[in-house]
């Protein structure tokens, strides 16, 4: 079975729907959902009225935990995680996407992995925690998330693996995947030059051996989706969609064996 291939609406964020417009013109298999400040983001109803609108399915959900949207549903962060399993269920998505609590939400971050755990336990859609990666900050490495180190993944049962924030924290991106393993049920794929920080660069436009990466997910049976998350927005209006659909392109040739970059 193929893995399906779709685009995050992060790409336009936070412009919901030409995220949804860009990925059916591209020909990608759905959307996934970042949950952000656009109220097109935030309800089930306006969400399915975006599926019909354009033929795609919301395959994902990212709960609306970045620093810009701290304020979404609320700046209960539980709340915002069970609401976003409750959004993902009524769209028919499979998998949920956190990030790893940030260091002030100290009570969340204590019962952060037994949470992941309960809600997964209960069945439904599945919450993946996300890789992420320190930041430099007034000359000194700060280290934003609590419960974000080798060994808080290691008792994480479902993953999602950022190539982006992998280069951001200076990993390399294999030795991550191979380190995760089977925990890894969902995928954010962008390309990045590994100096500049978090870039989530399309495919081609940095130097991360995607190639290489998806030929070992691959070899290991990997039946998740991928999703691109790249960062289209930076670029000049006129390339947009051409940019779009040869990273989609570089996708499904890769994960069906056939390796070319754009």
């Amino acid at each position: 079975m193929a893995v399906p291939v779709v685009l995050s609406s992060a790409a336009l964020f936070p412009y919901t729907e030409a995220a949804f417009r860009l990925a059916a013109e591209c020909g990608y298999d759905g959307v996934e959902l970042m949950v952000n400040h656009d109220r097109r983001s935030q309800t089930v109803d306006s969400v399915q009225a975006l599926c019909r609108s354009y033929g795609l399915a919301v395959r994902s959900v990212h709960v609306p935990c970045l620093v810009i949207s701290q304020h979404v549903w609320g700046w209960n962060p539980e709340v915002k995680l069970r609401r976003s399993v409750e959004m993902a269920a009524a769209v028919d998505a499979e998998i949920v996407v956190v990030h790893p609590p940030f260091r002030w939400q100290r009570d969340y971050a204590e019962s952060f992995a037994e949470l992941v755990a309960e809600i997964n336990a209960a069945g439904g859609p599945i919450v993946t925690v996300e890789n992420m990666y320190t930041i430099d900050a007034f000359g000194r490495n700060v280290e934003p998330y609590a419960k974000a180190t080798d060994d808080d993944f290691d008792g994480y049962d479902a993953v999602t693996l950022d190539s982006s924030h992998a280069a951001a924290a200076r990993r390399d991106v294999i030795d991550l995947y191979r380190k995760l393993g089977r925990r890894v049920r969902h995928l954010h794929l962008s390309d990045s030059t590994s100096t500049k920080g978090d870039e989530h660069l399309p495919i081609g436009m940095g130097t991360l051996p995607l190639d290489d990466l998806v030929a070992a997910i691959r070899h290991d049976g990997f039946d998740g989706v991928a999703v691109l998350e790249i960062a289209i927005a930076r670029l000049p209006e006129g390339a947009r969609t051409a940019t779009a659909g040869a990273s989609r392109d570089w996708a499904v040739a890769a994960f069906a064996g056939r390796l070319a970059r754009p």
